[in-house]
């Protein structure tokens, strides 16, 4: 079974540390201001040349309201105006973007995240999506994976029937917690009959999969508290589950100084929430498929991991690692072949550039030789929980142990820690590793030693 865990205190105490959370590697803070629109261009001629599916997400920063854990680029604004010259330079992008790709390079998934893509009208929203049709290969069929995020204090049946109508057939629904006290503490303020409604409305409107959120480790929680949110939540069966571990980092976000640091779990109830979550989420069916998220064992992901083909972008887990991304909007990131670039994270300077018949295209990089290895070494262990040797080799022309000789010290020290299963022919993630995963990329970053581990949340 590839969900198969085993709880290990004192080795998730040891190897618990911070890290990168390897939706790309190179990571995000690798990226610098040498890579520009040039670069962008390029890239875009080389998958229109290539003919290869595209992978679209769509930025939308605004909320109506603040929650202080959050991390995210946004807006906050009741002011529902402000999305107006917003949408004006997002629909001048879409032009932008898709003029530089073939009209037959199909869209085999899109994703509208935020922020709160719900904060726009029907009427925006309708002309958004029109617009994208316009300009890009979107399926009629419903065979695409079409997403979109879902703030339940801002969706309603009506909300939901336009976004089926639309052509959306997946959902990702923000719940957090759902005690009360937790709610007040995080300005999040939301009742199990909004979700449940949105939930319903979605199963009536038959929407493919809906994916729950959750974190712990917000102020407030105990592992008591928890264990009752994550049982609301199951009797709500979604098909997929994030548990995300929140990473209190007021020095680099603002909203979070807002939340008592003395409220917060300690570190041993932090563990305990998330065992007893994984205890709950597998007795209730769900498979553990890596890096926080849980699937019901027909799920496409749970499935492609089955048939080893899962793989994880800027999106996470995905069955459509095999197109380009394009990333629209304010601080959207793309991955198009070996170019990684990020749009400016700064709304006026990201509509101004656009203003003036520019692409916002502001940091980014191009991946090398070096790059491209370790990003399969890592993509293999964080996706399938294991690491063929060979297939490596044949891929890069190069001996594997030969090329990273000097990592062979760490890797036997977590093979004898129990860690992995270290063999001639390749690496197995054991199921006392598996929590500790991102611990086993990160002896293949090259980069990790020269950057600040502090940019980056705990493994658990």
């Amino acid at each position: 079974m590839l969900d198969a865990i085993r709880w290990d205190t004192d080795l998730i105490r040891r190897y618990d540390l911070a890290g990168p959370r390897y939706t790309s590697y190179p990571t995000a803070v690798q990226f610098h201001s040498q890579v520009g629109t040039f670069d962008l261009l390029h890239a875009l001629r080389d998958s229109r040349k290539a003919l290869r599916p595209l992978s679209l997400y769509v930025h939308v920063p605004f909320c109506a309201n603040i929650c202080y854990y959050c991390a995210c680029n946004k807006v906050i604004t009741k002011d529902r105006g402000r999305a107006l010259p917003y949408l004006q330079r997002l629909e001048q992008e879409i032009q932008l973007i898709a003029c530089h790709l073939d009209p037959s390079q199909k869209v085999e998934q899109l994703h509208f995240g935020g922020g709160t893509p719900t904060f726009l009208s029907h009427d925006e929203l309708r002309q958004l999506m029109g617009h994208l049709r316009q300009h890009f290969n979107l399926l009629d069929d419903d065979s695409g994976d079409y997403g979109i995020e879902i703030d339940p204090r801002e969706a309603d049946w009506s909300t939901m029937g336009l976004l089926r109508e639309l052509g959306f057939n997946r959902v990702s629904i923000g719940l957090q917690d759902l005690d009360p006290a937790v709610q007040r503490a995080v300005n999040r303020l939301q009742s199990l009959e909004e979700t449940r409604a949105v939930i319903e409305a979605a199963r009536t409107l038959q929407f493919r999969s809906i994916n729950i959120d959750l974190i712990y480790g917000l102020p407030k929680q105990t592992p008591d508290n928890f264990a009752r949110t994550v049982e609301e939540v199951i009797n709500l069966q979604p098909d997929r589950l994030s548990v995300f571990n929140y990473a209190h980092l007021p020095e680099r976000f603002m909203p979070q100084r807002r939340i008592n640091s003395q409220e917060l779990p300690a570190p041993a109830d932090k563990l305990q929430m998330l065992q007893r979550t994984i205890e709950q989420l597998t007795a209730a069916g769900y498979r553990y498929i890596g890096m926080d998220h849980f699937a019901l064992p027909d799920d496409e992901l749970a499935i492609a991991q089955e048939e080893s083909t899962l793989q994880r972008n800027f999106q996470g887990y995905t069955t459509h690692g095999h197109c380009d991304l394009i990333g629209l909007g304010v601080s959207a990131i793309s991955q198009i072949g070996d170019l990684y670039c990020q749009n400016s994270s700064d709304l006026t300077h990201y509509q101004n550039l656009l203003g003036g018949a520019q692409l916002a295209t502001s940091r980014g990089l191009v991946c090398n030789q070096d790059d491209r290895i370790r990003r399969a070494v890592i993509q293999q262990l964080i996706c399938n929980f294991s690491l063929d040797f060979e297939a490596i080799e044949q891929q890069f022309n190069i001996d594997f142990q030969g090329y990273f000789g000097e990592l062979w010290p760490q890797l036997q020290t977590m093979a004898e820690d129990g860690l992995i299963q270290l063999g001639s022919e390749g690496i197995e993630v054991l199921p006392a590793g598996r929590l500790l995963v991102r611990s086993v990329c990160m002896v293949f970053d090259s980069y990790l030693e020269q950057q600040n581990r502090q940019r980056f949340s705990r493994v658990i």
